[in-house]
């Protein structure tokens, strides 16, 4: 299936959304059947995006799509991994009640909080749930 520069515009598009936070037109364009896990070629999905920019809201409301917390981009990093780096415990504590795992891909969350000694964030992560 080919897409039309018109189409490939509008999934571009997707992806400023997750960065700016815009939550209600992303998840606008998610109920009309954008793809919750849309990928760019970077290998960044929206949550992945919407965490390292640190929009809680939008994460949220991937997550409540059903956004995979497993998606790993090219660089080896996930969404856990991005907000840890940028040290958001909101985001990290709402990936983590969704099952994000803080051991997953070659530069994980925990190898994140490690590496920057950012304790709070690591006490946070290996808290028992």
């Amino acid at each position: 299936m080919t897409l039309t520069d018109e189409e490939l515009s509008f999934l571009q598009s997707m992806f400023d959304l997750a960065r700016t936070g815009d939550t209600e037109r992303l998840a606008e364009a998610l109920d009309a059947g954008v793809p919750v896990n849309l990928t760019n070629s970077a290998g960044d999905s929206l949550l992945i995006l919407a965490a390292y920019h640190c929009h809680a809201d939008a994460v949220a409301a991937l997550l409540e799509r059903g956004a995979d917390t497993g998606r790993v981009n090219d660089r080896g990093q996930t969404a856990l991994g991005a907000a840890v780096f940028r040290r958001s415990e909101r985001i990290t504590g709402l990936l983590l009640e969704a099952g994000a795992d803080p051991a997953l891909g070659p530069r994980s969350a925990l190898d994140v909080a490690r590496y920057f000694e950012l304790t709070p964030m690591l006490e946070l992560l290996t808290a028992p749930r």
